[in-house]
């Protein structure tokens, strides 16, 4: 691509990542159309758009390859206020969205089916800002922003991933060692509940050997602060809205977390680094985690789907993640990929032959 046309895509996707505020609006609008009409079919607006929407646009727009030019553009990019500052927003914007969609489900949605529909809503538009966002901030090296990553995972209920992620994942992914890395050949079923007990688990014992490493008191866990932000979240909650504003905030981050593990299935199934003649295993590369590079998926998500980057340099910046031509390759972006993860043969069936086809042409 040339210059020119280079920028003018870097200033597409500039804006383009506005597309955060997809979900929350697109919550607005189903509540005003099922207020307007009382069809219980709009309060599914949200999933139905990311879920079928978006899949079908993505085909249409096509794919992005494009890489920004190192020399020129990595710092300028890298250091622009506005990228940083759209994704910490993303905290206050989703306990209004929080605070908003509680209301709705304890004081005016009635009948299981249709509080299920809005629940459901709600814990998509978590995945997709509250876990999307919080992971991308809990890399960086400010405290601002990993104090606003760790913000997001408490609004719902998953902020060991907050110590596991960075300080287990990232080092033991695509190897026996990390249950968060899907074997060839797992299904989904198999792979969820572990990794939502390992990482839950795993993050307490990461921080308990940091606090005796350093000799520190045991309220100097994080994990305890956080913890109790989400608990305080839920207590608040509980007295405003009474239980249905505690079932819908317990609810919500159940399925918003539970998407986490399902894209986590998704990003290093069938992936493996090899374990040299030292014991030890080959240094994290872009060959470790799939990549997709459809382009809208990509901007709605801050391009967490050019993941093969993010493993290899966890600390770039969304803006500056890079497309890798030797990295496995999706067929789909992730939306796409999360329906067929939740049907085993139809995985199987598309993603198996996709490892064995890459590790044939990598030897």
């Amino acid at each position: 691509m040339t210059g020119k046309a280079n920028d003018h895509l870097l200033m597409l996707k500039k804006y383009a990542y506005l597309l955060v505020l997809l979900t929350p609006l697109s919550m607005l609008a189903s509540y005003a159309l099922w207020r307007t009409t009382q069809d219980d079919f709009w309060l599914w607006l949200t999933p139905a758009i990311v879920f079928i929407l978006v899949p079908v646009l993505e085909q249409l727009i096509g794919r992005d390859s494009d890489n920004i030019n190192e020399e020129t553009q990595f710092e300028d990019l890298s250091k622009q206020r506005y990228y940083r500052w759209l994704i910490i927003l993303c905290a206050p914007l989703y306990l209004l969205t929080l605070a908003a969609g509680a209301w709705a489900f304890s004081t005016q949605i009635e009948g299981w089916l249709a509080q299920l529909a809005w629940v459901f809503s709600m814990g998509t538009t978590g995945a997709v800002i509250a876990i999307n966002v919080g992971h991308e901030l809990i890399h960086k090296n400010t405290k601002l922003e990993r104090f606003a990553g760790g913000c997001l995972l408490a609004m719902v209920c998953y902020a060991g991933f907050k110590v596991e992620h960075v300080r287990g994942h990232h080092v033991w992914v695509s190897t026996p060692n990390d249950p968060s890395s899907s074997r060839f050949g797992q299904s989904l079923y198999h792979f969820w509940p572990r990794a939502v007990w390992h990482n839950t688990m795993n993050a307490w014992r990461l921080e308990h050997q940091r606090l005796r490493r350093r000799q520190l008191p045991f309220w100097r866990n994080e994990l305890i602060g956080w913890y109790s932000l989400s608990a305080v979240l839920g207590g608040i909650m509980l007295m405003i809205w009474g239980v249905d504003g505690l079932l819908f905030f317990l609810v919500q981050s159940l399925i918003a977390f539970g998407f986490l593990e399902v894209i986590n299935y998704i990003e290093h199934y069938g992936l493996a680094r090899r374990e040299q003649d030292n014991g030890r295993y080959e240094k994290t590369n872009v060959t470790h985690s799939w990549n997709s590079n459809f382009l809208l998926t990509n901007v709605l998500l801050f391009q967490l789907q050019r993941h093969s980057d993010h493993h290899a340099f966890p600390q770039r910046r969304y803006q500056v993640l890079r497309h890798h031509d030797e990295s496995p390759q999706l067929p789909a972006g992730y939306a796409t990929m999360i329906l067929i993860a939740l049907i085993p043969p139809l995985w199987f069936r598309i993603m198996n032959p996709r490892v064995e086809r890459y590790y044939d042409q990598a030897s």
